[in-house]
């Protein structure tokens, strides 16, 4: 009799290897977007999701990017280097820290082009988690999720930072220089200079010295998010805590023209380490490029190409620039349009945190239960936290989500009178 060579196990023995894998929960973001395709109404609206929209609702495809695309061409296209397009990282450096700046012009600034923003910080953390371990990351409370989970997946504790008063709606800034300042020295500190996601408040001109000071009289490393550059002040003015920092101490900025190129899908981004002599640069190059290697190897062509042209031919950087401010025009009309609309239904109301928060995002201090209401009753989608991304706001829906966050503050005020 002829014994099979792998005789099956008993039901009762059988394992899968992966078995005890766990469930994935979900991303909150995306899950939404999920739950608000499945939401069967018309009428319904979406301001969850970070995506800047003209008034047609559509991701704007720009003039300068249209042009870039002609110059470029189609066709195949090779392997970049593991450090990225070199026209482009230039172009970075200069968009990031100026024509002027010193440490570009000593060669001091090591910079790759990276998958996205997400991708700059994930080499960041991978980078820091080698050459400086065991080190507590702290990130703005409330932030985006995912500087937690990038910093966490690198093997970093994270931890936060108050960034929100929701009775004031503003920076608690006393206490955020006071948990910086009781943190080990040589923390590692997430920055979000200008268009702050989610609450779309910025540091002033002297709080940010205040907090330059402070990081550099503790040795903690900050590593900056620039995510919309132009969409808060200007492309100078947006950028300027990054340029005064970067002349006197040592920084990472990641960086992404997704927003600002609406270049989403291209996944352009960048990773910038500005470092104390052009040896070290050179050492922390080979050390991101090496990280890319054991990564993604290679980051995405066509969007480099695109970002490049339009940045280094100065008749497309003019109307790239132009085009930007419009849209950055745009979030001003709706925002005004908002507080508008709010003060015809309420006058009680303050729609004053409107004109106080810049870029994409405003923040108007609701709870869980608030913005699961505004769902169920009117179709009108937050982002969990209560993040409503202006950007997203049509002409047509002003009036509907008005009316919903007077709803829900008569609401709560109500409840506090009882």
């Amino acid at each position: 009799m002829n014994t099979p060579l792998h005789s099956p196990r008993p039901a009762a023995d059988r394992k899968s290897i992966f078995g005890t894998v766990e469930p994935y929960a979900g991303d909150p973001i995306f899950g939404l977007l999920d739950s608000f395709r499945a939401d069967p109404r018309q009428d319904k609206i979406n301001l969850a999701i970070g995506v800047y929209t003209d008034g047609d609702g559509r991701i704007p495809a720009l003039e300068s990017v249209r042009s870039a695309r002609e110059k470029i061409g189609w066709g195949p296209r090779p392997y970049l280097p593991m450090e990225g397009h070199a026209a482009y990282r230039s172009a970075v450096q200069r968009i990031v820290f100026g024509e002027q700046n010193a440490a570009v012009a000593e060669n001091r600034v090591a910079t790759i082009q990276t998958i996205g923003a997400t991708g700059a910080i994930g080499i960041a953390a991978d980078f820091l988690a080698k050459h400086c371990p065991d080190r507590t990351v702290y990130v703005s409370d409330p932030t985006w999720d995912n500087h937690h989970g990038l910093f966490q997946r690198a093997g970093f504790e994270t931890a936060r930072y108050p960034y929100w008063d929701a009775n004031t709606r503003s920076i608690p800034f006393d206490r955020l220089l006071d948990t910086l300042d009781n943190a080990a020295p040589g923390a590692i500190v997430v920055i979000q200079p200008a268009c702050h996601n989610p609450t779309g408040l910025d540091l002033s001109r002297a709080q940010e010295a205040e907090l330059t000071a402070l990081m550099i009289r503790k040795r903690h490393i900050a590593v900056f998010d620039v995510a919309y550059q132009g969409f808060g002040s200007g492309l100078a003015e947006d950028v300027a805590f990054v340029r005064r920092y970067a002349d006197k101490a040592a920084c990472l900025v990641a960086y992404s023209f997704s927003k600002n190129f609406a270049l989403y899908g291209e996944r352009c981004g960048a990773l910038n380490v500005v470092c104390h002599d052009v040896g070290e640069a050179r050492r922390v190059l080979g050390q991101l490029v090496l990280a890319v290697r054991r990564s993604y190897s290679a980051p995405p062509t066509t969007g480099a190409l695109l970002v490049a042209e339009v940045l280094n031919d100065p008749l497309l950087f003019r109307q790239w620039s132009e085009e930007l401010t419009r849209m950055r025009q745009r979030l001003d009309t709706m925002c005004a349009a908002l507080a508008q609309a709010i003060g015809a239904v309420s006058k009680d109301m303050d729609v004053g945190f409107l004109g106080q928060q810049r870029g994409m995002f405003r923040y108007p201090a609701l709870s869980n239960a608030q913005i699961e209401a505004m769902r169920a009753r009117d179709g009108v989608y937050l982002a969990d936290g209560g993040r409503l991304c202006l950007a997203a706001l049509m002409p047509e829906h002003v009036e509907t989500v008005a009316r919903s966050l007077v709803a829900e503050a008569e609401g709560a005020l109500d409840r506090r009178n009882v």
